[in-house]
């Protein structure tokens, strides 16, 4: 699996680009599934913030980029059919794209599903995510970034990356996450980080790790 990860979608040409070249062939000719399921775990979510997400309507770009087809995987909704429905949905997608919202949530329910495990097998799949549906990806969230909490505790993610993800850097909004809240979040983990703002994403493909930016960001080594 080919992974984008975002703090606030493809805010940018240069994001726009690099998903491109993930996918391999024009957004127009390239079928995407939304997977909405983070927010419902975030507190400050409601369903208005949902619909924006899957009809297109956010402040985040993903499922408007003028896609061929996009569809909606709902996690929570999966274990109440059978895998060999919902399996090929996933199988036939070019792109997953994940909403922001709680990181663990998202996690706990691709664990459940059975999509967590399903991911290795998605070689050509690109991963999209933003906020949350890029650090569900990561190792750990860090403390700071736990709100809803999973039945075993911790702060643990899937663990696709070897790194850690600080998203919405020196947002106006968000007081809470200047460069010096990074850099204590990032000694507390034990592993690799990455602080990036919303004009920036880390890309992932074969264990290849870059970042493309038109905004600012920072590597942190394990602490």
């Amino acid at each position: 699996m080919k992974l984008l990860l975002t703090s606030a979608g493809i805010t940018n040409p240069s994001l726009r680009e690099a998903l491109c070249d993930l996918v391999g062939k024009p957004i127009a000719e390239s079928n995407a599934l939304c997977i909405p399921t983070a927010a419902y775990g975030q507190p400050q979510s409601t369903p208005v913030g949902v619909w924006r997400f899957i009809s297109g309507h956010s402040q985040q770009p993903m499922v408007e980029l003028g896609w061929k087809s996009v569809g909606v995987l709902e996690l929570t909704a999966l274990p109440t059919t059978s895998a060999d429905r919902w399996t090929p949905w996933v199988r036939d997608a070019d792109v997953l794209l994940a909403n922001g919202g709680d990181a663990l949530y998202l996690a706990h329910w691709m664990r459940q599903t059975g999509l967590a495990d399903l991911l290795p097998s998605l070689g050509e799949t690109v991963w999209v995510g933003f906020s949350a549906g890029s650090m569900v990806m990561t190792p750990r969230i860090g403390a700071d970034f736990v709100a809803w909490e999973p039945p075993s505790g911790g702060d643990k993610a899937l663990g696709v990356v070897d790194f850690s993800i600080f998203p919405h850097l020196d947002h106006e909004l968000l007081p809470e996450n200047t460069m010096a809240d990074a850099e204590r979040w990032a000694a507390s983990l034990g592993n690799p980080a990455y602080a990036i703002d919303d004009e920036s994403a880390i890309r992932v493909v074969d264990d290849v790790v870059d970042v493309v930016s038109e905004g600012h960001w920072r590597q942190f080594p394990a602490a």
